[in-house]
């Protein structure tokens, strides 16, 4: 139930804050936000806000979430809040989208889990935290053709890889994961750890694309205090933290080659020393990397150092995309739908309508499992009856698309083809020309395809947030926010 703050309903109560999340649905991007126990947090497209959605539909200071009432309180956006709350039908009635809606100027509204907010365009749900125990990902027999916490093993390619992944887990060899953005490199990892004898330790991961270089060694290396500006006291690192557990580095692909040399140190010496300190630290991890990029190529041009990708590669697993999968799709739409429906506290799974299933089957997965599981979560959200239908689904679903190509440096590509006599030769200008155009047309395309959203667009092009912004500026083109159609808001 939601009432707004001058009704006379009572409020509905909460869940214990500490299990709580926002889940913000941008486009087709999903973006989600550990709540406090108390206090509130800020919503909107300012630099200062707890949760920034770049969407030009957000006010720069649009709503605050109370947590200790689990209240909505609007801060006068343009565009107003709006409360929608989740409806338990159970008559298969998918016509109740506008019961009940409540829209705030300025006012307060009480929440309940499962609740849908919008903010302009862009909609958001409060729901309980996923929690998975690490030892129960992977199940007891690799060869189980079912699904165990998020793990789909239907396909025989997938099943004989995590085969080979419990096998190479019972050792402490290092372990590199290959394969397209959002295929399940990260629910390996783990997988691997939990079958491993160090399943007891912890397991720590970082993106290596997502941390600022100037920051990264002392978050992988750790740092002493007054070691740069900031540095009020000393600190461990990942590696540090991670004693009698597994790091898992990914994005290593994306690794600054000057931080890839003291990483090749560690692994060789076993031992690491904190930014602004000389003396060395034993460790005792177990490294497993990930990355959606051809390193093996990248290493014999110089973009990644071959002693460091020998070093990582002491057993290479390849983790093939969704659609050479496609007999998974099913197991992972039901798992994917009852974890969801759990979240926002729906007291039955919805049920997925023939039409929509239809959709799902078609579509071409550029984003791999990652996107399924956000395709199902938006539609969970969207979905105000018993069923998901075909407009509960996001546009690029409803239109399938071909599975993109490569660009022409970043993506994992497990396979080059051959080039014919006719073909022009790789150093020649012709094709690097050719190279550019083709690249530079994809990125404009990805962005207007995903309205500007360039983590979105990242996504679809198989590159981090951080390459595509570099491609942008090389290539002359304007960010996102900052094209015509964006002024003024």
């Amino acid at each position: 139930m939601v009432t707004a703050s001058d009704g006379s309903a009572a409020p509905t109560p909460a869940s214990s804050p500490t299990s709580l999340e926002l889940a913000v649905f941008s486009g087709e991007e999903i973006r989600t936000f550990p709540l406090p126990q108390t206090g509130s947090v800020t919503i909107g497209r300012g630099e200062g806000n707890t949760v920034r959605i770049d969407d030009p539909s957000v006010s720069r200071h649009h709503a605050a979430l109370h947590v200790d009432k689990l209240e909505i309180e609007d801060l006068g956006g343009a565009n107003g809040t709006i409360v929608r709350p989740k409806v338990e039908t159970g008559g298969g009635d998918d016509t109740v989208d506008t019961v009940n809606v409540v829209q705030l100027v300025r006012r307060r509204a009480d929440l309940a889990v499962g609740d849908c907010l919008l903010f302009g365009t862009a909609s958001a749900v409060v729901r309980h935290r996923p929690i998975v125990e690490i030892s129960d990902l992977l199940p007891q027999n690799p060869d189980d053709a079912g699904t165990a916490a998020g793990i789909v093993l239907r396909d025989p390619a997938m099943r004989a890889l995590y085969g080979q992944a419990a096998r190479a887990a019972r050792t402490n060899i290092s372990v590199l994961l290959l394969g397209e953005t959002g295929v399940g490199k990260e629910v390996l990892a783990r997988a691997i750890h939990a079958h491993s004898p160090r399943s007891n330790g912890p397991f720590l991961g970082i993106n290596c694309a997502a941390i600022a270089e100037s920051l990264l060694e002392s978050e992988l290396f750790g740092s002493e205090k007054g070691a740069f500006t900031g540095a009020i006291a000393a600190r461990a690192g990942l590696f540090e933290a991670g004693n009698g557990g597994t790091v898992f580095l990914d994005e290593i692909g994306d690794l600054p080659l000057a931080t890839q040399a003291k990483l090749l140190r560690i692994l060789e010496e076993r031992a690491v020393t904190r930014v602004g300190s000389t003396r060395p630290r034993p460790i005792d991890v177990r490294f497993v990397a990930a990355t959606n990029r051809d390193i093996e190529a990248d290493s014999q041009v110089g973009r990644f150092r071959q002693d460091l990708y020998f070093r990582l590669a002491g057993i290479t697993l390849t983790i093939p995309p969704l659609r050479d999968r496609p007999r998974e799709i099913s197991l992972f739409v039901e798992e994917f739908v009852k974890g969801a429906c759990g979240q926002v506290d729906r007291a039955a799974p919805l049920v997925v309508s023939p039409e929509a299933f239809n959709c799902l089957a078609a579509h071409a997965w550029p984003g791999n499992v990652r996107e399924l599981r956000n395709v199902i979560e938006r539609a969970t959200v969207l979905c105000m009856g018993d069923r998901i239908l075909p407009e509960h689904l996001p546009p690029s679903v409803l239109s399938p698309i071909r599975p993109s190509t490569p660009l022409a440096v970043a993506p994992f590509a497990p396979t080059t083809p051959s080039r014919t006599p006719q073909e022009p030769q790789p150093g020649t200008p012709e094709l690097q020309d050719e190279i550019k155009s083709l690249e530079r047309t994809r990125i404009v395309e990805a962005l207007d395809r995903c309205h500007g959203n360039q983590s979105q667009a990242a996504a679809i092009l198989g590159i981090s947030r951080r390459t595509l912004v570099s491609r942008l500026t090389a290539f002359g083109l304007p960010r996102p926010r900052k094209w015509p159609n964006d002024a003024g808001t």
